[in-house]
């Protein structure tokens, strides 16, 4: 499913995680984790994927470091691709990035999906239901 990226408002598009990893293979652009340190180790982790989170755990407070590590993990000219637990947080961070003046896309789906009839993620949809890459702690 390597779709165009859809038109988003505030941000560059929206794109399907599989067209976010054949944009990674081929340099295209730099993919950031906006997820907490807390969901990285415990869930799961894209390799190579630059970690800047966008809220703080515990309590998700935002990141007062956000833009400065955001600036030194995508090289200049760079598009960068965000990616959340679901697509929501990497919505307004894909936002923040274009106000930097990045051209920011957000990754579809995030990394868990949506929850499913029992209110678990990881079966509808999300960069690990595609088999896309990622490691454990």
């Amino acid at each position: 499913m390597l779709q165009a990226p859809r038109a988003a408002e505030g941000y560059a598009g929206d794109v399907s995680p599989q067209l976010a990893w054949q944009w990674v293979q081929s340099g295209d652009a730099v993919l950031v984790d906006v997820r907490t340190d807390a969901e990285r180790e415990w869930v799961g982790q894209v390799p190579g994927a630059a970690a800047v989170a966008w809220k703080q755990w515990p309590g998700m407070a935002m990141n007062p470091d956000f833009d400065a590590q955001l600036r030194a993990a995508v090289p200049a000219g760079a598009q960068v691709l965000l990616l959340c637990r679901s697509g929501v947080r990497s919505i307004a961070a894909a936002r923040r990035a274009t106000e930097l003046g990045l051209m920011a896309y957000n990754v579809l789906e995030g990394f868990e999906g949506d929850p499913d009839s029992q209110a678990q993620r990881g079966h509808r949809g999300g960069w690990r239901f595609h088999g896309l890459p990622w490691r454990q702690g």
